[in-house]
C-alpha cells in the first residue's frame, strides 16, 4: 500500500513570496495573514489595525488575501498529485522534489499529465497493442546495430492488430509523439514562443457570414499579435466564436517553429530510425504540440483579459457606488412611459414611500395639462424638493415636461435624470415585492429611481451588480471572479461611507464587515420588534451576534441622536476609553469633543499612544473627533442636458453638449447626453494629453463638457470628443 504524501505549504517561505510580490515587509504579510486566518475581516483590519500590519491599505491587504488563497490552492493540488502519482508505484524521489518545488499550477499539471488518465489516443491504442517497448527504444535514439526489419519484425503480431512492420512503427512512433507532447521543458518552450511571436487569428465560420458581419463585422478575417491584442477585443472574439459565429486560434510560423522544434526532440542523426523520428516529430508538433499550445495561450490571455475586464468593472461599479449622494430631502422619482404613462411616486426624506400617481404628459395622450396638475399637487402636499426621472424610454420628454412645470410655478426643485439600469431587476426581486407587496412594478421602478437620488449606494445594493451595466464583458468573463470583486467593491464601498443602524436595508446591512446576510435579517427584525438602537452596545442583544461580529462591524455603524455621541463616527468602541483620557487632559467631557475642531486641533496623537494604540490610529480618532461620521462622497451635482437635444436626429457634428460618464472601457469612455444613445469618446478623443488608461481621466458620474463629431443614424453609434 502506497504511503500517502502530502505538500504542506511552507507559511514562512509563502509569507516571503508575498511580500516580495507585492513590494511589503514580511513582519507585515505575516501580521496581516494571522489576522486574517482569525476570521477578521478586511475593512477591519485597513481601519482598526494599522498598528498591527505597518499601515497595510485595503489594495495590499485583498492582494495578501488572493495570494494565500493562491498558494494554499497549489499546496492542495500538490498533495493531490503527489498522493495519486504515489498511488499509481512511479514517484520517484526526484518527480517528488520537482513536484514540491512546483510555483505554480500550470506548470504543475505539465508535470502531472503524463499520470492523468487518458482517453483512448492512438498512442494508448499503441500500448495496447504491446508497442511500448519499440518507443522507448525510438526514445533513447541509440544506435542498435542491426536492420530495421529485424528490430520491428518482433513486434508483427496479427492477434494485437500489428500486421506488419509499418503498423509496428507507426504505432511506436504515435506513442513517441505523445511523450514529446507531453514533456514539460517542450510544452513551456512552445507556449513562450506563442505568447511572444504568435498571431491570434479570427475567421468566420462557413454559413455564418451574413450574421457575423452584421454583429462582428471586424473580427470575420481578422489576426494580431498575443503578445499585444487588446482584451476587449480578444474577448469581442471569444464571444463571437461562444455564439457560433467565429473560430479562433493561435497562428505561428509552422515552418520556422518545425526547424526549432526537431532538434530539441532528435538528437542522434546516426540512429537507424532517424527518418521516422524527423515524422514523428513533424506529427508531434502539427497535432500535438501546436492545439495544446494554442489552447494554454487563448486561455492564459483569456484569464488576463478577464482579470483585466473586471477590474473595468471594479473601477466604474466603486464610481457608481461613491456618486455623490443629493441628500435627506422629500424627492418624486417617476419612471417615464409613452403608452402605459409615467408612474410617479413620493419619498420622504428617510427613503420612506409616501404616495404615488400615474400622469400622462407625453404621446399618445399628450395630456400635459392634467399631469401637471397632479404633479404639482404632490409637491405641494408633500414639501417635494427632488425630482428623479428615469434614462429610459420617454425620458426627455417627460423631462421637458418637467422642467416647462417647474418653469412656469417658479418652484425652488432640482430635477435630475437618473439611471435606470438595473431598476427593472430590483423592481421585479423578491426583495421588493416583500417592502412593496401592493404596490405595481413600475411604481416600484419609480420609488427605486427616487432613492438612487437620495443616496446612490443604499438602493443600488439591491440590485445585481451585473445588471447596472458598468463594465466591458461582464457576462463574458470568469463569473466566480467577476462576483468576488463585485461583492469587494461593494464591501469597500459601504464600510468607507458607512451605515446608518437605525434606517439600513437588510441588503446594505448585509455588506458591513462581519455582519452578512442572516445577521442584517435579525438586526432589522430587532429594530423593528424594539424601536430604534439608542447605542451600538445595544447591537450584542441581536439574535446570534457575537462579539467577533461585533468587533468587526461597531466602528462602520452610525446611530444619530443617540445616547453615545461617539457612536455617530467611525470611532471604534475600543477606542472609547482612549477619548475620555483625551477628554480629561484637556479639562473637557467627551461629549465636547465630539464635532469640535477647534478643541480637536489641541490634541497631539503622541500624548495617547499606549501598548494598543499607536500614532494611525489616534490620528483617525482625532479626524474622527473634528468631523463625526463624515461622508467621503463628493458633493452632489446635476447635469444639465441642452433641452433643444432631445434625441439623435437633434444631433448635429459641431455641437458643444453637456453629459455624463456612464461606462469607462479601456477603449474609451461612454457618455450620457439625454438621447436615448450614449456616445462614445474614444481613447483618442479624452485628452489634449496620450492617454494609456481612461480611467486615469475619467469617472463612472463624472460631468463633462463633449463636443460631436460623427453621428451615425443607421448604426446607433455617436461619435463626440473631449478635444476642442
Amino acid at each position: 500500500m502506497a504511503t500517502k504524501k502530502s505538500a504542506d505549504m511552507n507559511l514562512v517561505a509563502v509569507t516571503a513570496a508575498i511580500a516580495s510580490e507585492i513590494g511589503a515587509n514580511p513582519k507585515q504579510v505575516a501580521a496581516a495573514i494571522e489576522l486574517l486566518q482569525d476570521g477578521n475581516t478586511i475593512p477591519f483590519i485597513a481601519r482598526y489595525r494599522k498598528e498591527v500590519t505597518g499601515g497595510l491599505d485595503e489594495i495590499a491587504l485583498r492582494a495578501i488575501e488572493d495570494l494565500l488563497e493562491k498558494a494554499t490552492a497549489l499546496a492542495a493540488r500538490k498533495a493531490t498529485v503527489l498522493n495519486t502519482i504515489d498511488g499509481l508505484g512511479l514517484l520517484t524521489a526526484a518527480l517528488s522534489k520537482q513536484i514540491e518545488s512546483c510555483e505554480d499550477l500550470t506548470t504543475l499539471e505539465a508535470i502531472y499529465l503524463p499520470f492523468k488518465p487518458k482517453r483512448r489516443t492512438r498512442a494508448t491504442i499503441a500500448k495496447e497493442r504491446g508497442l511500448q517497448p519499440l518507443a522507448d527504444l525510438l526514445l533513447s535514439q541509440k544506435k542498435i546495430g542491426q536492420s530495421k526489419n529485424d528490430v520491428l519484425a518482433k513486434f508483427i503480431d496479427a492477434a494485437k492488430e500489428v500486421p506488419d512492420a509499418e503498423a509496428a512503427l507507426q504505432g511506436a512512433m504515435d506513442i513517441v509523439a505523445e511523450a514529446w507532447s507531453e514533456d514539460v521543458e517542450i510544452k513551456t518552450w512552445m507556449n513562450d514562443q506563442a505568447s511572444r511571436h504568435g498571431r491570434i487569428t479570427s475567421q468566420v465560420k462557413r454559413g455564418k457570414k451574413d450574421a457575423a458581419a452584421e454583429k462582428f463585422e471586424l473580427y470575420t478575417d481578422h489576426q494580431e499579435s498575443a503578445s499585444r491584442i487588446p482584451s476587449h477585443r480578444l474577448l469581442a472574439m471569444l464571444r463571437g466564436e461562444a455564439e457560433g459565429m467565429l473560430k479562433v486560434g493561435v497562428a505561428l510560423d509552422d515552418d520556422d517553429m518545425l526547424r526549432r522544434v526537431k532538434p530539441k526532440l532528435i538528437h542522434n542523426r546516426d540512429f537507424e530510425f532517424h527518418d521516422a523520428l524527423v515524422k514523428a516529430a513533424e506529427d508531434c508538433y502539427t497535432r500535438l504540440l501546436l492545439p495544446a499550445t494554442g489552447n494554454t495561450v487563448l486561455q492564459s490571455l483569456k484569464e488576463k483579459a478577464d482579470e483585466e475586464a473586471i477590474n473595468v468593472f471594479g473601477k466604474n461599479l466603486r464610481e457608481l457606488l461613491m456618486a455623490a449622494p443629493a441628500g435627506p430631502r422629500v424627492t418624486i422619482g417617476i419612471d417615464p412611459g409613452f403608452r402605459t404613462g409615467c408612474k410617479v411616486a413620493v419619498i420622504d426624506a428617510t427613503g420612506k414611500y409616501l404616495a404615488n400617481r400615474t400622469i400622462y404628459p407625453t404621446a399618445p395622450k399628450n395630456d400635459t395639462e392634467g399631469a401637471s396638475k397632479t404633479l404639482m399637487e404632490m409637491i405641494q402636499k408633500h414639501g417635494v424638493e427632488l425630482i428623479a426621472i428615469g434614462n429610459g424610454t420617454a425620458s426627455r420628454e417627460t423631462d421637458a415636461f418637467v422642467g416647462e412645470v417647474i418653469k412656469k410655478n417658479k418652484l425652488p426643485i432640482t430635477k435630475v435624470m437618473v439611471s435606470e439600469a438595473g431598476a427593472s431587476i430590483y423592481s421585479a426581486s423578491e426583495l421588493a415585492g416583500k417592502e412593496f407587496p401592493d404596490l405595481d412594478i413600475t411604481v416600484r421602478g419609480a420609488i427605486s429611481i427616487a432613492r438612487r437620488l437620495q443616496d446612490p449606494l443604499a438602493e443600488l445594493v439591491k440590485s445585481d451588480p451585473k445588471s447596472i451595466g458598468v463594465g466591458q464583458y461582464q457576462h463574458d468573463v470568469n463569473q466566480t471572479k467577476l462576483r468576488k470583486c463585485l461583492d469587494r467593491t461593494v464591501e469597500s464601498c459601504v464600510n468607507q461611507v458607512g451605515v446608518d443602524l437605525n434606517m439600513a436595508s437588510v441588503p446594505l446591512l448585509s455588506h458591513v464587515a462581519g455582519i452578512g446576510p442572516k445577521l442584517a435579517e435579525n438586526i432589522v427584525e430587532y429594530r423593528d420588534a424594539n424601536g430604534r438602537f439608542r447605542n451600538r452596545s445595544e447591537l450584542t442583544k441581536v439574535a446570534k451576534l457575537g462579539k467577533k461580529a461585533f468587533e468587526q462591524a461597531a466602528g462602520f455603524l452610525r446611530i444619530r441622536g443617540g445616547d453615545q455621541p461617539l457612536d455617530e463616527s467611525a470611532v471604534h468602541p475600543e477606542c472609547y476609553s482612549v477619548v475620555s483620557t483625551m477628554a480629561k487632559k484637556l479639562g473637557a467631557d467627551a461629549k465636547s469633543l465630539v464635532g469640535n475642531a477647534t478643541l480637536s486641533q489641541k490634541i497631539r496623537p503622541e500624548d495617547f499612544v499606549n501598548d494598543r494604540f499607536g500614532v494611525p490610529t489616534i490620528t483617525d480618532i482625532i479626524s474622527e473627533l473634528a468631523k463625526p461620521g463624515r461622508d467621503p462622497r463628493s458633493e452632489f451635482r446635476a447635469v444639465k442636458f441642452d433641452d433643444k437635444v432631445n434625441d439623435m436626429k437633434d444631433l448635429k457634428n459641431g455641437m458643444i453638449l453637456e453629459g455624463v460618464i456612464t461606462n469607462v472601457t479601456h477603449f474609451g469612455a461612454f457618455v450620457d447626453l439625454g438621447v436615448h444613445q450614449d456616445g462614445l469618446i474614444h481613447i483618442s478623443q479624452l485628452a489634449d494629453k496620450y492617454v494609456s488608461d481612461p480611467s486615469d481621466v475619467v469617472a463612472v458620474g463624472d460631468v463633462v463638457k463633449v463636443k460631436v463629431m460623427e453621428v451615425d443614424m443607421a448604426r446607433k453609434r455617436i461619435a463626440v470628443t473631449r478635444k476642442f
